[in-house]
């Protein structure tokens, strides 16, 4: 196996792990796997921070169902690595049921010998 091939296989892993966590609202996972300088944006252009993604949905204001991630490519560039993808589900988000239907671009970047996810981008397939 090449080092290219093992860092996807590694991120491959990691983005698995991180939709399972959001699924299961496992907050300690998540704060492993997220940058201290996260930037999450939102299918409706919000955007939180690690702080306040993992608070919202440590309060119940997010609660994903089952969650799929097809992935279209990885690109390993150096200490970056991009996930092109899907995002295909559903979440909770208060009292209104919102399906997930998007184009996906996951940002990891390497710190300390880890990968952590630095930015996340969905963006809506059109109805």
């Amino acid at each position: 196996m090449t080092a290219h091939e093992e860092i996807v296989g590694q991120v491959r892993a990691l983005e698995d792990r991180r939709y399972l966590a959001m699924t299961e609202s496992n907050i300690g996972v998540l704060g492993e796997l997220f940058a201290a300088d996260l930037v999450y944006t939102h299918s409706d252009a919000s955007t939180d921070s690690k702080q306040s993604y993992l608070d919202k949905l440590a309060s119940g204001h997010f609660k994903y169902g089952p969650i799929s991630h097809p992935e279209t490519s990885i690109i390993v560039h150096g200490d970056c690595v991009l996930v092109i993808g899907d995002m295909r589900g559903e979440v909770r988000i208060g009292d209104n049921l919102r399906v997930l239907n998007s184009a996906s671009l996951s940002v990891w970047v390497r710190e300390n010998d880890s990968w952590v996810l630095l930015a996340f981008q969905p963006t809506k397939y059109p109805s």
